[in-house]
């Protein structure tokens, strides 16, 4: 069986955070549909976003879309780990999404020989960094 897997992230501003990624992994919003262009959608949800594709970090994509309802604080029970083969790549990954987050586990070398390093960002995504 081969599959593509991509994160699905329901955010309370899935454009903000599609825009802080795409600069703090460097990308681009690759496509976006709102619920306004669905039929019968309500004048106060025109905007939402219902599926946003984002690529980032040299051809990773993600996947936003606005949550209907409200998204819980704190961290969620999914983590999004990030692999490199330089470590300023990965520093700078790590640097960028702390930036109005919270280090979870400073980023450095580890006794089985790569770097690792975990943050909270400050949508409430918990992201693993390593440079193997």
């Amino acid at each position: 069986m081969k599959a593509q897997l991509n994160a699905y992230i329901h955010s309370e501003d899935a454009r903000a955070q599609a825009s802080f990624y795409a600069e703090a992994l460097g990308g681009q919003v690759l496509s976006v549909m709102t619920l306004g262009q669905m039929p019968g959608t309500p004048a106060d949800m025109q905007d939402k976003v219902m599926h946003l594709a984002l690529e980032v970090a040299g051809g990773n994509v993600l996947f936003l879309a606005d949550a209907y309802v409200a998204v819980p604080s704190g961290r969620r029970a999914v983590t999004l780990a990030l692999s490199f083969s330089g470590e300023d790549e990965a520093r700078a990954a790590y640097a960028n999404l702390a930036d109005g987050g919270t280090i979870k586990f400073p980023f450095g070398l580890q006794p089985w020989g790569g770097h690792h390093g975990e943050v909270e960002d400050k949508y409430g995504i918990h992201w693993q960094i390593v440079k193997q």
